[in-house]
């Protein structure tokens, strides 16, 4: 009886072993464009500001602009909450930046309403990843411009003052210093430049590489599956790279992107600044958690 005992105890702490989680895939729930799989505990309120400069070489950069420090392609304030461990909600303004190689701006103004929720978590010998259902909301609140019709802030209605991205982020942490995402998404545009499209698919990749107890490198990529957004068309992939520095008090991180705007629904249908002809910025996000 005392064996067989032995044995239940000895298989229900192999049972628990293998159902303990792994936490902090990535430090942040953003890693540079893109959100990362990791969402607030919940009672937690995360005050955020995000900056993008301008270019920092090509026809805009250089020393004119001081590489691009004296110009500001997208800035965004605001803040997300923990409703539950696994439930963020946030609010946002931002500038919004994103244009055609027309010339034609994208939204402005933007109010930007985000919601997450973890639904899969990664299990130590266990399950094998986590999983985020992400979703953003953006509503412009710029001025109505009447004198043509085809340009995206004409707003023949007020339902095209709005865009819509959705995506599901995929992430496994593999060991103690590296983790990767997947992040199939939908991004959708109620009025869109001409012959452009009103819903499109991406996929956008991640990686978090921690080089020190304070400090790691993070670096993502999106690609729409697009007939309208391509090189040839004068679109290109948002790219980023960064450094996040954990300083106890707020997570602070320095990044670089050719990506001009900061919200899903700017950044990916509307990046036309390349790497290669140096149309790429430096930018900055703070994140500081309260307590509530």
């Amino acid at each position: 009886m005392k064996n067989i005992l032995f044995l239940i105890l000895l298989l229900s702490c192999s049972l628990s072993a293998q159902r303990e989680r792994v936490y902090r895939t990535f430090k942040d729930t953003r890693v540079v464009n893109v959100h990362s799989v990791e969402t607030l505990p919940k009672g937690k309120l995360d005050v955020r500001i995000s900056h993008r400069f301008g270019d920092i070489f090509g026809d805009n950069g250089g020393w004119s602009t001081f590489y691009g420090l004296e110009t500001a392609e997208d800035v965004s304030i605001g803040a997300e909450y923990g409703f539950t461990d696994n439930l963020n909600v946030g609010f946002y303004r931002s500038k919004g930046s994103g244009s055609t190689p027309a010339g034609d701006a994208g939204l402005r103004q933007n109010l930007n309403l985000v919601t997450k929720i973890k639904v899969l978590h990664q299990e130590v010998d266990g399950f094998p990843f986590s999983a985020a259902l992400v979703g953003n909301a953006t509503l412009s609140t710029s001025e109505k411009i009447d004198t043509r019709e085809d340009i995206i802030r004409s707003f023949p209605k007020f339902a095209h003052r709005m865009a819509f991205h959705g995506s599901l982020v995929l992430a496994r942490k593999f060991g103690s210093n590296f983790s990767m995402q997947l992040i199939p998404g939908v991004t959708h545009r109620n009025l869109v430049p001409f012959a452009g499209e009103n819903t499109m698919l991406s996929i956008g990749t991640a990686a978090r590489f921690q080089v020190s107890k304070v400090m790691a490198f993070v670096a993502d990529a999106t690609f729409p599956f697009s007939n309208t957004l391509t090189a040839t068309n004068g679109y290109h992939p948002p790219v980023g790279f960064g450094l996040e520095w954990d300083t106890g008090g707020h997570v602070f991180q320095l990044n670089f992107t050719n990506a001009t705007g900061i919200f899903e629904t700017d950044y990916i249908p509307y990046t036309i600044s390349s790497w290669g002809d140096g149309e790429f910025r430096m930018g900055f996000t703070i994140s500081r958690w309260f307590n509530l």
